[in-house]
């Protein structure tokens, strides 16, 4: 016999179909944990939407040999001076002179490393009312950066980003960035 309770009369439908809010209501019933944390989202995942869709940016600061000090992911979408103060963070002697793009071109940077006893080698953006100069022979050795992304996309999970989280992309970027320190420190 259908209890009265849970099954109001005219109720044709299997008992299954009929959700009760009473047993809803009880926090110690049975079930699946209620949801404590919020979900993470393209945030988290350290994904951003820019021009070629959703992307994501390995933010790098290296050192004379072109191998890595600090990692830093971000969303595609976010400026890279905004991580600038996350990349100098790393503990390693300041530089002596820095190279960077011109994502990274803005007075307070600039005013940073000269405070830090370092010569900003940062080409100017094109809208600046100053213009600052750079050095085309120190700027060239800038590559060394790019030659060290290249060899870290040798690592196919790097270069495909299969990773879901930001948190495992950078802990797989700072393994391949370990393999090759490896090999640096045996070749020398």
């Amino acid at each position: 016999m259908r209890d009265p309770r849970l099954f109001p009369s005219g109720h044709r439908g299997s008992p299954s179909s009929l959700l009760c809010p009473a047993l809803h209501e009880i926090p110690d019933s049975p079930g699946a944990p209620l949801r404590r944390r919020r979900k993470g989202g393209t945030h988290r995942a350290g994904l951003g939407r820019s021009r070629g869709g959703f992307t994501t940016k390995l933010h790098i600061r290296g050192n004379v040999h072109g191998l890595p000090i600090a990692l830093h992911v971000t969303a595609g979408q976010e400026a890279d001076c905004s991580n600038y103060e996350a990349l100098m963070e790393a503990r390693d002697s300041d530089p002596g002179i820095m190279l960077a793009d011109k994502g990274y071109d803005s007075d307070p940077i600039r005013q940073d490393l000269r405070d830090r006893g370092a010569m900003p080698e940062i080409p100017t953006k094109r809208n600046r009312h100053v213009q600052h100069s750079v050095s085309r022979p120190l700027y060239a050795l800038r590559n060394r950066i790019e030659r060290f992304i290249n060899r870290l996309k040798n690592s196919r999970r790097v270069a495909t980003r299969y990773d879901q989280t930001a948190d495992s992309f950078l802990g797989f970027a700072a393994l391949s960035s370990i393999r090759l320190w490896i090999r640096f420190v045996h070749a020398t």
